[in-house]
């Protein structure tokens, strides 16, 4: 059994998101981003599919030339390979 927390040990870089690895097993990798108000994750996309869920604030993200404004509770999954960018609305945990 593995345990993670999303608000301990939380940090935010004035410039850049905060990537930390909580956990990865043999099916799953969870991340968490803390991303200070006005700071950018730019394009990039991964090779297998992700859920991307905001456990608080506001981004927008941005996903095959649409931005959406994804806010506290909300989710969105995509599949492998697909481009994508973040931009903090507020401070923010992804």
């Amino acid at each position: 059994m593995k345990t993670a927390s999303l608000i301990q040990h939380l940090e935010f870089h004035n410039e850049k998101p905060l990537i930390t690895v909580l956990f990865e097993t043999d099916f799953t990798k969870e991340i968490r981003i803390a991303m200070h108000k006005g700071t950018t994750m730019k394009e990039h996309k991964t090779s297998f599919p992700i859920v991307v869920e905001i456990h608080d604030g506001e981004i927008d993200f941005g996903v095959d030339g649409e931005i959406k404004n994804l806010t506290k509770g909300d989710l969105i999954a995509l599949e492998a390979n697909v481009p994508h960018d973040l931009i903090a609305k507020k401070d923010s945990i992804v």
